[in-house]
Parts: structure tokens; sequence; C-alpha cells
């Protein structure tokens, strides 16, 4: 559901002037979209978690910097987004993952089968391993299942440039996975 530009609007006010509860309901409806987009890139329950968190804070410091008649929600995602790529550029992104690797494994009785836990293991490992730009772009559009508009918004790209990375990203990914089989 969408809401109406001047609610909107006047919660940005509200909430630029400390209202907390102001705050919270421009917050509430992105936060679903905003775990799902972290949890995309970061591919990590826990670090997500963090970004999300680290993100909210940030966007509540910098309120001031919402664009009139720009939407809370993309202004919201592209925060998380960076805060994303920070994450992952951090030398302890690496070491954290590693360490929780054994988790990825499925249950034993889940070995057998047709693979399906295998095929997904492979596409999380290929779509790791793309570019941010590339990565971000897919899961704002496929995973959150964003229109190109909304996803030209988080980003601050054109609508050309979200196709580019998407056709791009998709491109490494196919080679990726025909590599894997």
């Amino acid at each position: 559901m969408r809401r109406e530009w001047a609610e909107e609007t006047e919660w940005i006010r509200r909430a630029g002037a400390g209202d907390t509860a102001a705050y919270e309901e421009l917050l509430a409806p992105v936060l679903g979209d905003a775990e799902r987009l972290a949890y995309g890139m970061l591919q990590d329950r826990a670090n997500a978690e963090d970004a999300v968190q680290d993100a909210a804070v940030r966007a509540w410091q910098r309120l001031g910097n919402v664009a009139p008649g720009r939407s809370f929600g993309p202004w919201f995602l592209g925060i998380v987004a960076n805060r994303c790529r920070d994450a992952r550029r951090s030398n302890w992104h690496a070491v954290v993952l590693l360490a929780d690797d054994d988790e990825a494994w499925p249950p034993d009785d889940e070995w057998a089968g047709d693979g399906g836990w295998q095929e997904a293991a492979d596409l999380r490992a290929a779509l790791a391993a793309l570019p941010d730009s590339y990565r971000v772009t897919i899961v704002l559009h496929f995973y959150l299942d964003l229109p190109l508009e909304e996803v030209s918004a988080v980003l601050g790209l054109g609508i050309a440039g979200v196709k580019t990375r998407i056709n791009r990203g998709l491109r490494q990914l196919r080679r990726a996975l025909q590599a894997e089989r």
C-alpha cells in the first residue's frame, strides 16, 4: 500500500525534528524489504541485521538529506545497500562467513533428494561472487520484486543503467552456474 506523499512528507519533517513515532511510521513499511536486501547482499542473517540496524541509525541522523518530493523507502534502501557494500569490503566480513560456513551444510537427512539445496547453494555462491553493483541491482529487482523505476530510485541510476547492470549481472550468473555444472 502506497502512502500519500503529503503524509510521508509530514512524517519526514516530524522525524527530522526528533519525533521517534514518526520515524517508526516511516521505517516500518520498508524494514522487510531492507532485511531481504541485506540478506541477499551479505548471505548472512546476523550481518544483514547489523547492516539494517546501522542503516536505520544513519538514516535517522541524515533525514535532512531526503530530497523534497523523494520517497523515504528508496532513499532508505539505498543506505542499506551502501551499508552492505561497506560490510562486504571489511576484512572481518570474510572471517565471520568462513567461521559460520559449517551452518551452510544441510542436515544429514537432506543429503538425499533431487539436489535442490545444492542448486540454491550454487546460486547463492554465484550471486555472492558478483560485483556489488550487479548484485544489489539483481537482488532489488528479482528478490525484492521492485519495478525498474524503484530500483532506479534506490540506486540513483537511470532505467537504462539499471537494465545494463541486470543484463550484465545475469550474464555473469549464467556463466558461473554453467561452470558449476
